[in-house]
């Protein structure tokens, strides 16, 4: 008899991972025991050689699908003498972490014990195992036990601690367990909205299973509905039904930008959108994301619920409480004949989702005609993951938030504990420990004190989880950013070192990151992107660099073009296209589309502000060339959300076009001149709009091969790092990989983080730890 030390670290709590160390040593005739603590899994045992080397072996072979192991340290010593195996109290280690389970989407088999009749969970909303269920959303500290949970305030009934405590159960140990006589409860609230003078709105309330049917009549009526999640509150209506979609718009003030929908299952999903072998993974994925599917021309989802746009963003149900709203009778699984539901935040237009029953009372009483409630707590909010399946390429990110986050990058060295605190659009956080970097959740726009609250709350949240006390604060290198002010006031608050980092480099250094790149060696950095401060003050998005963690050179950018008015011209794509034409020195032709969003007198103030220099700050962005692009093309003069423009121009593109315009590149700057001039051209000439947008972006797909071609030439580097907002079009994506590939390069795109400014912290925070070091 020989003993054994083990100490597991990785996604091990929240998993099964005890249960199953507790099954194998049984099964292996082993003894000792197992524990969480907050620094990981202790493992303690006693065997034959023979047992204990297949332990080891099995321990990484056969560990749960959730787990994920990062590091396990192996000690031999002499046995102890234990007599038999157990599962010993969580114990927390003083200064310890260990990364954190995402939430994860209802599993096969509480799916099959929520519609059997014979099952004591029959029906229940909130039925889970050590394989499903709320993780990230729910915890308040390590170690990962029920009484750091929401979970707390339900104490365990008889039978659930019977399966609690029982080795052999799928719930041996499952922190959120509940059945309907111990967990938590579902309820509806109908909202009545009082007459003048009657004073404050009234609800009618119905519970459990009335409260799921009622809610389903509801839907099919046409009436908005709040339901509270995993990680918030969503607003969800008929998506077959124009007025509901209509009206919900209105509410919501959310003009254009498309909403999410929910689809029963697979089946109806192929009624709508085409779907291929690895989109149709990602859906039944335990994470459960939204993915972006192409739309089938016969597709009767109502066009409002994506206007513009070529496809849908599209997810499963993943709590059993969506499988139930869309469960025709007790003991069905959802049916064909349930419409698809829109899915959608719980908010105004850019505030946070709601989480908490009282503030989605306040909140949401103008936007939901009934609220679908429980009380089950959520303790940090998460919305929805966006991804997408680039072909032959796997996962792209649009959105990484519920399903993913906190989920780690690994980092190609050991960190300085810090926090960076991202961009302006799109917030994410993030905070280094050794060699984790967990990225948030996605927070949003920080432009309204609610989300800056937000964000100041998941801070606290993630410090305390990943005992993080920064060493230093990462932040983006603009001076009125919320993120940035935030940092700043911290660093001098806490007289911490504040190292602001250019925003370019930020996401090539976050695409180098997750691809494990130990810096070493530069890459030639492709960032295009709509905004970011520029070294120079001015607004950069159309560069080529030269980089490495420790820094970068500008190699190349678009040539400078005015805004004039700003962030007015960012809403406007023809105040964009002006002062483009003017940097240009190209005329503003009378028939140019531009000219019905700008009257006579809009333009003649809009020239005499460019001349002036007024309020018309230069910038390289890519992002905006985009947008002048679609306004000269007639695609659209006014926008209201972001990049709107730009992502409905690239819906247009012809795929078998072959044709492109031509740009010119000499002494570091990107001259649009000659593919603006074809572009005007052919739109005069009445060429169809689906051939212009594919020309423009074939153009810039060259564009981008001739200048790595040059800056290789030049510095005998061949790894190509796309990143940046505008590599979120995947027209253009898909265009550009291919002439790189064949020109020799090495192309890195994102998996892990977004493209876009979702990803950005993670970059702020590699570049931050290589200075410091």
């Amino acid at each position: 008899m020989n003993g054994l030390s083990i100490h597991v670290t990785g996604i091990v709590q929240g998993v099964g991972f005890r249960p199953f160390v507790y099954t194998l040593a049984i099964r292996l005739g082993l003894t000792g025991w197992v524990r969480n603590t907050s620094a990981g899994v202790e493992i303690e045992l006693d065997g034959d050689d023979a047992a204990l080397t297949e332990f080891s072996r099995c321990l990484k072979a056969e560990s749960p699908p959730l787990a994920s192991l990062d590091r396990i340290i192996h000690t031999s010593r002499p046995a102890v003498g234990y007599k038999t195996f157990e599962i010993h109290h969580s114990e927390g280690v003083p200064g310890a972490f260990q990364p954190i389970p995402p939430d994860v989407g209802i599993c096969p088999d509480c799916l099959r014990e929520l519609f059997d009749p014979s099952d004591r969970r029959h029906r229940y909303p909130f039925i889970n195992c050590t394989n499903c269920g709320p993780r990230f959303t729910i915890i308040k500290d390590i170690p990962y036990d029920r009484p750091q949970t929401t979970m707390a305030v339900f104490p365990m009934c008889p039978a659930c601690a019977a399966e609690y405590t029982d080795p052999a159960n799928r719930r041996f140990h499952a922190q959120p367990i509940a059945c309907p006589d111990c967990g938590p409860r579902v309820w509806l609230e109908i909202v009545r909205i009082a007459s003048p003078g009657e004073g404050l709105p009234v609800a009618q309330y119905t519970l459990g299973d009335e409260a799921l049917t009622a809610t389903q009549r509801l839907l099919r009526e046409g009436k908005i509905l709040a339901i509270k999640g995993l990680g918030g509150f969503h607003l969800a209506c008929d998506a077959l039904n124009p007025a509901a979609v209509a009206v919900l718009r209105a509410r919501k003030l959310r003009v254009d930008k498309p909403f999410a929908l929910m689809m029963p299952n697979l089946t109806i999903v192929e009624q709508h959108c085409f779907l291929d072998p690895a989109e149709r993974a990602l859906l039944e994925s335990p994470a459960r994301p939204i993915v972006l599917l192409r739309r089938r021309p016969e597709s009767t989802i109502v066009a409002q619920v994506a206007p513009g746009q070529t496809h849908l963003g599209v997810m499963l149900p993943y709590t059993p409480l969506h499988y139930l709203l869309f469960a025709d009778s007790p003991a069905s699984l959802p049916a064909a004949s349930f419409h698809p539901l829109v899915m959608t935040s719980a908010n105004l237009s850019e505030e946070p989702i709601c989480t908490d029953n009282v503030d989605a009372r306040e909140r949401l009483v103008g936007l939901a005609d009934a609220f679908l409630m429980h009380d089950r707590d959520i303790h940090i909010r998460t919305d929805d993951s966006v991804m997408r399946v680039l072909p032959d390429l796997g996962l792209y990110p649009a959105r990484r938030s519920r399903g993913y986050a906190p989920f780690p990058v690994h980092l190609p060295q050991k960190q300085p504990s810090l926090l960076a605190t991202g961009a302006e659009l799109k917030n994410t956080f993030c905070i280094t420990n050794e060699n984790y970097a967990f990225l948030s959740h996605h927070i949003g726009d920080l432009e309204n004190y609610e989300t800056l609250k937000s964000f100041e709350d998941g801070i606290v949240h993630f410090e305390r989880l990943f005992r993080v006390k920064p060493a230093a604060i990462a932040c983006d290198m603009h001076p009125n950013y919320l993120a940035t002010r935030y940092a700043q006031e911290r660093a001098e608050r806490e007289t911490l070192p504040l190292i602001p980092v250019q925003h370019h480099h930020a996401h090539i250094a976050a695409l180098m990151a997750e691809h494990g790149l130990d810096g070493s060696e530069p890459v030639i950095g492709v960032a295009f992107d709509g905004t970011g401060y520029g070294d120079d003050g001015k607004i950069w998005g159309g560069e080529f660099l030269l980089a490495d963690y420790a820094g970068y050179r500008r190699f190349a950018h678009l040539r400078y073009f005015p805004l004039p008015g700003g962030d007015a011209a960012t809403r406007r794509p023809s105040r964009t296209a002006l002062g483009l034409l003017h940097a240009l020195g190209m005329d503003w032709d009378d028939t140019l589309p531009t000219h019905t969003d700008l009257c006579y007198d809009d333009r003649t103030a809009l020239r005499t502000q460019l001349e002036h220099q007024l309020n018309s700050p230069l910038t390289s962005s890519m992002g905006r060339l985009f947008d002048a692009a679609a306004a000269l093309a007639g695609v659209r003069q006014k926008v209201n959300y972001e990049a709107q423009a730009a992502i409905e121009f690239e819906a247009l593109a012809d795929p078998t076009e072959t044709g492109f315009y031509p740009f010119e590149f000499a002494d570091g700057q990107v001259d649009p001149s000659a593919a603006i001039e074809a572009l005007i051209a052919d739109g005069l000439a009445g060429k169809a709009l689906g051939q212009v947008s594919a020309r423009f972006h074939n153009g810039l797909a060259h564009l981008v091969r001739d200048v790595c071609d040059r800056l290789r030439a030049e510095s005998s580097v061949s790894r190509v790092a796309l990143s940046g907002g505008v590599w979120q079009n995947v027209t253009l994506l898909m265009k550009t990989i291919p002439l790189l590939q064949k020109d020799g390069f090495q192309v890195y795109i994102h998996h892990k983080v977004p493209a876009n400014d979702g990803g950005l912290a993670l970059g702020q925070a590699i570049i931050a730890g290589w200075k410091l070091k």
